[in-house]
Parts: C-alpha cells; sequence; structure tokens
C-alpha cells in the first residue's frame, strides 16, 4: 500500500499535533514495513524528526514553491498524490489539500479536537475562522474521519452533522519511550540537569489559559499542598499571569518551568514525580494522562470532556472549576501510599489500551476499509 501523509508537524512542531504525528508516522512504518510511506511536509528546519527507512520525504523542489509554503501545502501536494498514484493520503491535524478528492486517491483525516467551537474564547477571531474553514472542507471530502476519542466524535456529529458511520474512534499512541523503566543513574544525572528537587507534582502540557495551570496553583494553596511544582510545556502569555499569582505568594509556592523537553527525557520526568495533574477545562483526548500512567506515574485530572475516556479506572477525577476540589485530591494522595500504588497499578495497566502496535492495527483497518468501499 502507498500511503501519504501530511507530515509538516511531525518535523516542525516539538509537541501536541507533532508528537501525534511522529507516532502515527513510525508505529505504522514499524508494523507494516513493506508499505511505502510518502511524507509531505513544506519544510524540515527543527531536525526534531528523522523518517523511517521505508519513507520517502517529500518537500518544495524549487526556489518558487518553497517561497510559497502554504500554497505548495494546499495545492501542489494534491498533483503530487496523483502522479505517485498513491492509494491513500492521511491528513494528520485537521486538513486535507485543495483538489485532492478529485484525483482518486482514497481520503482520511484525523480530527483531533473542536475546541475552538466548544471554546471559542481560547482563540482569536481569525484562528477560529481558519479553523472552521480547513476543518469543514476536510470532514466534506474525506473518505472516513478518524476520531481520535468518543468526545471528539460526539462533537463532529453535533457541530459538523457527519454521520456516525463516516467517523472512526482510534485512540492515539503512546511513543514506546514511556513504557520502559528508567536507570536511578539516568534519574540523577537529570535532576541535576534541570536542579529539580527531590519530591515533586508534575503538570505537563503549553502553559496557556485552557490547560488551568492557576486552577492547580491555587488548588495548591488551598489545600496547603507546598510540594514543589515542575511545569513542563510551551510557554505563551498566560505564562505573565500564572508568575504574578506565583510571586504574591513566593514563601509557600516553588515553580520551576521546562521547556523543549523531548520523550526521553519527560518519561524520566514522570518516572521521578510524585503525581501528575491535568486539570484541563477541554481536552480532545488528554495524551499526558496516559503518558504518565504508562510510566508509572499516579494521576489527577478533569472529569470532562474526553479525560476519563484516556485514564480510564486509574484516575482520579476533579472539577476543573473547583479549585478547592483539586487541591483535596492532591493533598489526598500525596498523603496516601497505598492509594497512590492502587493507581501506579491500574494505570499501568490502562496504558497497554494505547500501545503503538494496537494504534498501527486499527489505523491500516481503517486504511483497508476505505480501499474496500
Amino acid at each position: 500500500m502507498k500511503i501519504g501523509f501530511d507530515a509538516k508537524r511531525a518535523f516542525n512542531n516539538s509537541a501536541g499535533l507533532g508528537n501525534f504525528s511522529r507516532n502515527s508516522i513510525n508505529a505504522l512504518a514499524l508494523q507494516f514495513p513493506t508499505d511505502k510511506y510518502f511524507l509531505f511536509t513544506p519544510e524540515n528546519k527543527k531536525l526534531l524528526y528523522t523518517a523511517p527507512d521505508n519513507s520517502t520525504e517529500i518537500k518544495p523542489d524549487s526556489l518558487l514553491w518553497k517561497a510559497l509554503k502554504n500554497v505548495w501545502r494546499s495545492f501542489k501536494i494534491t498533483r503530487i498524490a496523483k502522479e505517485e498514484k498513491l492509494d491513500v493520503y492521511h491528513g494528520l491535524s485537521h486538513e486535507l489539500p485543495l483538489g485532492i478528492e478529485k484525483t482518486g486517491v482514497k481520503l482520511v483525516v484525523t480530527i483531533h479536537d473542536l475546541i475552538y467551537l466548544r471554546h471559542p474564547e481560547y482563540y482569536p477571531t481569525i484562528d477560529r475562522k481558519i479553523y472552521d474553514r480547513k476543518f469543514r472542507h476536510a470532514c466534506k471530502v474525506a473518505d472516513r474521519i478518524h476520531a481520535i476519542s468518543e468526545q471528539t466524535k460526539q462533537d463532529l456529529m453535533k457541530y459538523f452533522w457527519v454521520s456516525e458511520e463516516r467517523i472512526a474512534v482510534i485512540y492515539q499512541s503512546i511513543n514506546p519511550v514511556f513504557f520502559g523503566q528508567v536507570e536511578i543513574a539516568r534519574k540523577q544525572e537529570l535532576r541535576k540537569k534541570y536542579q529539580l528537587p527531590i519530591k515533586f507534582i508534575l503538570s505537563v502540557g503549553t502553559v496557556e489559559p485552557r490547560k488551568n495551570l492557576l486552577g492547580l496553583l491555587e488548588g495548591m494553596i488551598l489545600s496547603e499542598s507546598f510540594v514543589p511544582l515542575v511545569v513542563v510545556g510551551k510557554l505563551t502569555d498566560y505564562q505573565y499571569k500564572v508568575q504574578k499569582f506565583i510571586e504574591a505568594d513566593l514563601n509557600r509556592l516553588q515553580v520551576f518551568f521546562l521547556s523543549q523537553i523531548q520523550d526521553d527525557e519527560l518519561a524520566v520526568i514522570y518516572q521521578m514525580a510524585e503525581v501528575m495533574v491535568y486539570p484541563s477545562h477541554y481536552e480532545g483526548f488528554g495524551l499526558p494522562v496516559a503518558e504518565a500512567q504508562a510510566s508509572g506515574c499516579p494521576v489527577i485530572t478533569s472529569n470532562t470532556s474526553s479525560l476519563p475516556e484516556a485514564g480510564g479506572d486509574a484516575a482520579l477525577y476533579v472539577d476543573p472549576e473547583n479549585p478547592e476540589e483539586i487541591g483535596k485530591a492532591l493533598k489526598t494522595l500525596l498523603a496516601d501510599q497505598a492509594l497512590k500504588a492502587t493507581l501506579i497499578a491500574k494505570g499501568k495497566l490502562n496504558a497497554q489500551r494505547f500501545t503503538a502496535e494496537s494504534f498501527a492495527t486499527q489505523l491500516k483497518q481503517l486504511y483497508n476499509t476505505v480501499l474496500n468501499d
């Protein structure tokens, strides 16, 4: 089978959609090595990703197309997909090239979430308009839509009126690195590198309002859970608001911010943490929940959106709108070693639902389905 991917995020995004894209391509390439994979990207500047041996990287091949990267991604990919006689083209991040539905290539698009419709307050007006145009077009022309959770499936049916039979729910995979046991020496090395405290709470995700870092900090104060907090994620303007909150209580709050952390180091940090707290207001899936569980780190997360799908019966759930509830759960878990051990054991079992092998098998079945339609 010849499969094309929108691989822009794989080569250029360090987290989020980048992780999903890399994990998806790697899982398929490893599980189905006789297939041919074509990775379309307008650029590859950050050296984030080394493509699998059984793949071909396709980039703009002239100065004109290199200068018009967005146009290349919207139009030229369509022509190349037809010339290469691809069997399937998979848009890994919400969009498909214009006109590709007329080439005879079967189309799959992954929709991660419709948060811009659920919570428009988190997005500038122009971004919402761009997302809406791209998402709706992709869902209209795709042969099948891959939703990363039941929550996203329900949102597609509610907001886009997509018929249920066109949607396949396949939970995304965890990078295999999170399932491995880390040596003590490696933990000591990273603790020294980032000057991490011996005992700490962990929060993973972009520092933005939706991830609700302020709710966690408020909960820590209300419950007097003054264990140092390590925050791993890209910084945004929201950090200034968070920093002001921290500075108002410097005697009790100790917060470390880490950015540009690769998965191999994040796996170590999960295994060093006392607990990972993920009180997001809304998620399409919530990969850090599953990553933490695979790593043997107990999890506290929100009882909203797709997060109970990710955490299963292996997490403590809280109302993200209620800092007091977040704080009580944190205080309870920090003090109860038996509960902590139970969550770790259940978490490792739950994480097995998100292995690369399982994900690749289901995705290949989806490709076979669209080819046989």
